[in-house]
């Protein structure tokens, strides 16, 4: 990240910006496991998001001169009535963006924005290891609930996920 931290700009996210988060989102698709995807996503799903209109579904890029260096999002976590008002979180950070607060600072503006419409829990769902994202999730004022075991299957390896919470608005 060679711009400034101050001409960062933590904003809603647009058409033009798809493109950014969805070559951030398949290097984790192809390299990491802070996604079980397999396969990048088509574009759908990421117009899709950008379409939602709960109250409680945001989309956010960090934007500095231009460039994406990550994005974060929150959409249902489950989609029956009773969990409406909470929504499951989740950042993805170019390489380049990370240990720099940018997390934080994409995180501090969707938390502000499911508070302001009216969503009362945030959860995240954080495949293990990860220490930096638990840092984060931390440093956010999440609490960690508990860890599901080898739910997931991705490069020849099972993998633990642990869930963390952040209560909201009253």
């Amino acid at each position: 990240m060679s711009e400034p931290a101050e001409r960062l700009v933590v904003r809603s996210a647009a058409d033009a910006d798809l493109d950014a988060v969805a070559a951030i989102y398949a290097r984790e698709v192809r390299e990491g496991h802070a996604t079980f995807d397999t396969e990048p996503p088509p574009r759908a799903r990421w117009e899709d998001k950008l379409a939602s209109r709960h109250p409680g579904d945001h989309f956010l890029v960090a934007d500095a001169g231009g460039t994406v260096l990550g994005f974060a999002y929150s959409g249902p976590y489950r989609e029956r009535g009773a969990y409406d008002r909470t929504r499951e979180v989740t950042v993805y950070l170019d390489p380049a963006a990370t240990g720099r607060g940018v997390g934080r600072l994409l995180y501090a503006d969707l938390l502000a924005r499911m508070e302001a419409g009216g969503m009362r829990t945030a959860l995240a769902c954080i495949a293990l290891p990860n220490d930096a994202s638990e840092g984060l999730h931390r440093a956010c004022g999440f609490e960690r609930q508990g860890v599901l075991r080898e739910v997931g299957r991705k490069f020849d390896r099972w993998i633990d996920v642990v869930w963390w919470q952040r209560m909201l608005g009253s």
